[in-house]
């Protein structure tokens, strides 16, 4: 199984591991929070939290696609 950037982007915002680029990770951040995010809202547990909340649903949707 092959990851898009956009599924790489969603596992490192909800496991807070980065996988890809940043700037992918950023772009996701800005989509879901609706606003620009800053590099260095990315270092506060508090927009991470949030982050991972508002990305849960999407990264459950790529674990139920891993073959079984």
């Amino acid at each position: 199984m092959s990851l898009t950037r956009r599924e790489a982007a969603v596992i490192g915002a909800y496991t807070g591991v980065l996988m890809g680029c940043f700037a992918d990770l950023q772009a996701l951040g800005d989509e879901v929070m609706g606003r620009t995010t800053w590099t260095h809202d990315y270092g506060s547990s508090t927009f991470q939290v949030r982050l991972k909340a508002k990305v849960r649903d999407q990264f459950l949707a790529i674990c139920d696609e891993v073959e079984r």
